[in-house]
């Protein structure tokens, strides 16, 4: 089992200097990988509600900083040499996905290919309407998103046509490492299982308790069965707190990745939990 680090882009870490001790000594305490978070504006007041909180509101306020999160990857990568780089998760529906191909192939050439892209629809409607984007197809947009975006970074002569997306002969240079960059789908509904179980390299679902994945994960397997990929090659990432009891629970799930929240609110104390973390989930998590 690895271990990831949530929010890397947040809190201590949004500094040019901070990101790059905690990224550094992430790596080097044998952390898998870094997971940034994105939204390129909270519109205040909005009415819209954080799916993952009680309060439906977002932890951190509207003014919270979040940097965007291919740009903060970019600087890291050029500091570190193995800790794989992720989104955790990006709104790919509020993107054009020829753009962000492009991006996206470019970091997973400059970084030797250790990119994973993680994939949210969104759920902050307000912020759809600041960018201009539709919210309500935004699952349509995101899938096509995915498919497009597949066939530039593997095809030569790349073409698509979908309902939101087309283009004939699109030549995309350079590609990536492997000519694929590894997705991975976030949420927490049953359409976002049943689009990993069609669609994804890997799911990460918006729940950790126990109880509240298995269904989820029921829903996924059965999905990619159905679709005729293999339930097993479809990696598993969870969000835990580092507590070795918690996430041993979580071991018969299959899990394949546990991603944990930044215990700290300095560099010295996000770097000591790192530590910790190590220390205490170490004889769970052998390959992190």
């Amino acid at each position: 089992m690895k271990l990831g680090l949530m929010f890397a882009n947040t809190g201590a870490m949004v500094s040019p200097e901070a990101a790059i001790a905690v990224a550094k000594h992430a790596e080097q305490a044998g952390f898998e990988s870094l997971w940034t978070v994105e939204h390129a504006v909270i519109p205040a007041g909005y009415e819209s509600k954080y799916p993952y909180s009680r309060t439906g509101r977002m932890p951190g306020g509207e003014d919270v900083p979040m940097p965007d999160p291919l740009i903060w990857l970019s600087y890291v990568a050029a500091h570190t040499e193995r800790v794989k780089l992720a989104t955790g998760m990006l709104v790919l529906p509020q993107r054009s996905p020829v753009i962000t191909a492009k991006e996206l192939a470019t970091l997973d050439v400059l970084s030797h290919g250790r990119v994973i892209l993680g994939v949210g629809i969104g759920w902050l409607r307000e912020e759809f309407e600041c960018i201009g984007v539709s919210f309500d197809n935004r699952g349509r947009r995101a899938v096509e998103g995915i498919e497009a975006m597949r066939a530039l970074w593997s095809e030569d002569q790349p073409t698509y046509h979908g309902e939101t997306i087309s283009f004939t002969d699109a030549r995309l240079w350079p590609k990536p490492l492997n000519r694929r960059i590894p997705v991975v789908l976030g949420g927490h509904s049953e359409l976002a299982a049943r689009r990993a179980g069609r669609l994804a390299d890997g799911f990460f679902p918006g729940r950790s308790k126990p109880e509240e994945v298995v269904h989820l994960l029921e829903v996924m397997r059965h999905t990619a069965e159905d679709a005729g990929r293999d339930p097993a090659a479809i990696e598993l990432t969870l969000g835990a707190p580092p507590d070795p009891a918690f996430v041993e629970q979580l071991m018969p799930l299959g899990v394949d990745r546990i991603v944990l929240p930044p215990m700290g609110f300095d560099v010295d104390s996000v770097k000591a939990g790192i530590d910790q973390a190590v220390e205490s989930l170490g004889s769970l998590a052998g390959a992190a």
